[in-house]
């Protein structure tokens, strides 16, 4: 195993202790203009979720609306349903209706929910998703900014895994917490993406990021701070 990838496995629990676990709930607040640009301002605002620690399964559901996404990667499939079952969306095989999108195609209902359901899940089983098979994890060279040195992690995933674009960049400061990770999504155009973790909490002695902010990058590797498409804050955590 990587060395670095060693070190952020202990600084997270370790990895016998999320072998152990099978799920993950929290509330989430979801902000920034993104949603409203890609055609859905509604889902600005506060969502349960619920995702397995073991498979690529995710659930959001928002308690003002009913509203239930549900995301399952081995059955390929998406789907939402209104407060009272009815049937909102079924999308089977969602990434492939992404092709030829661009940063400015605005999506439909079972679209947003995918990128959502994917892009959360995969936010909350890191770093443990490093480990799984297929997975490849590499140090490569560090990262300076405003005065800080963050060793880098580079993460390729296999087709199997669905999330934003095959290999990442994960920045971890010297306690082993995760400060950014890089990288541009296959369904948005592939547009280059700086993600913040601006706080953490420690829930039953592991650090999960409760304060996310994501921004667009520049060609040279730097954040454009101007503004914040998509804010993403986590609260009421349990694992279980």
């Amino acid at each position: 195993m990587d060395s670095l990838l060693a070190r952020v496995l202990e600084a997270h629990g370790g990895l016998e202790r999320w072998k152990n676990l099978s799920t993950f709930t929290a509330r989430i607040t979801y902000g920034g203009p993104f949603w409203e640009f890609k055609g859905h301002a509604d889902f600005v605002g506060d969502d349960l979720v619920e995702a397995s620690l073991q498979r690529e399964h995710f659930v959001q559901r928002r308690q003002s609306t009913g509203r239930t996404a549900v995301f399952d990667r081995e059955a390929d499939r998406l789907t939402v349903t209104g407060r009272d079952g009815e049937v909102l969306a079924d999308l089977r095989e969602p990434r492939s209706t992404f092709e030829g999108y661009t940063p400015e195609t605005q999506w439909n209902l079972s679209q947003i929910a995918y990128f959502r359901s994917y892009a959360t899940w995969h936010y909350l089983v890191e770093p443990y998703v490093f480990t799984w098979p297929g997975v490849e994890a590499h140090e490569v060279e560090p990262w300076t900014e405003n005065g800080e040195t963050w060793r880098v992690l580079s993460v390729t995933y296999p087709p199997s895994i669905h999330t934003h674009n095959a290999t990442q960049l994960y920045y971890y400061d010297d306690s082993g917490l995760l400060r950014r990770l890089d990288y541009q999504p296959d369904v948005n155009g592939r547009t280059p993406v700086a993600h913040y973790i601006r706080a953490h909490e420690a829930v039953d002695g592991i650090p999960f990021p409760t304060k996310r902010h994501i921004h667009t990058r520049n060609e040279d590797g730097t954040p454009d701070l101007s503004w914040i498409p998509i804010t993403v804050d986590l609260s009421d955590i349990k694992i279980s």
